[in-house]
């Protein structure tokens, strides 16, 4: 079996002091997917490097305290990519790929929109520039997951408050439809729905810090694993954990029966 989790940190030094990583050893996953690192490799004490159980790897952000991306891994990767091609985002840390044989694991974080209309603009070139590269990635013939905070709740049963937020980022309509472009047209799945296709509460992962969105499980569904469709094939169970915080994300857990 193989056990993929993905979880946005909100920062790997503050995870880190919730407990994240006796959590993460206990919970035995092969490759942990992991956005806003927030940290430089200087930052990182050598725990963090090298976690006990994990080959670890990171594409850091330049700009200090924001966004990156890691990947901590059982078995050592064959190959690892870390660039799109763009300044503007690589220079984010929006992005690792680790190679095992014909599977690849995809680390990926999509720009947030919510903090203002320039923003909202980069998550639109984002979406542009990784829709082509995702769709050639999908008629590779590799299998390929990717775990990532998309920062896009897709229907309406992937948040609580849908109707008053057909206008804020994260359910505005394009974002909708690209991810249903990617689904429809681009060869991917999207894995927990494939296997929850109408769970509601229990699909969040993601509350806001304001009010008590948490305490009401006044949520969003914006972390998913996409896989190409023989490897979607193979997923057994898949789960968000809640009984512990370690960000204002809670982590995805999907099983596969397929070994590297």
């Amino acid at each position: 079996m193989l056990r993929i989790i993905t979880l946005n940190l909100n920062g790997i030094r503050s995870a880190w002091r919730k407990g994240f990583l006796p959590w993460a050893r206990t919970h035995n996953p092969d490759i942990i997917c992991l956005q806003e690192i927030k940290a430089h490799a200087a930052d990182l004490c050598e725990a963090m490097q090298a976690p006990e159980g994990f080959h670890a790897y990171y594409r850091c952000a330049e700009k200090k305290g924001y966004s990156g991306v890691g990947l901590w891994c059982r078995h050592r990767p064959e190959r690892l990519f870390d660039e799109l091609g763009s300044d503007e985002f690589d220079r984010e840390g929006r992005y690792l790929r680790a190679d095992f044989g014909n599977l690849s694991i995809i680390s990926l974080y999509q720009p947030s929109g919510s903090s203002s209309e320039q923003r909202q603009a980069a998550k639109f070139r984002f979406m542009a520039l990784i829709y082509p590269h995702l769709v050639e990635l999908a008629s590779s013939g590799r299998d390929i997951i990717v775990g990532g905070d998309w920062n896009i709740a897709h229907q309406e049963i992937d948040l609580c408050n849908w109707r008053g937020n057909r206008r804020n980022s994260g359910f505005l309509p394009e974002e909708r439809a690209w991810v249903s472009r990617l689904l429809d047209e681009g060869g991917w799945c999207d894995v927990y729905r494939i296997l929850h296709p109408d769970s509601t509460g229990e699909s969040y992962t993601w509350w806001s810090n304001r009010g008590q969105a948490w305490a009401k499980n006044v949520g969003w569904r914006l972390d998913y694993q996409l896989a190409t469709a023989a490897i979607t094939g193979k997923a057994r169970s898949a789960s968000v954990y809640k009984e512990q915080r370690f960000s204002d994300h809670a982590p995805l857990t999907i099983d596969y029966d397929y070994s590297l």
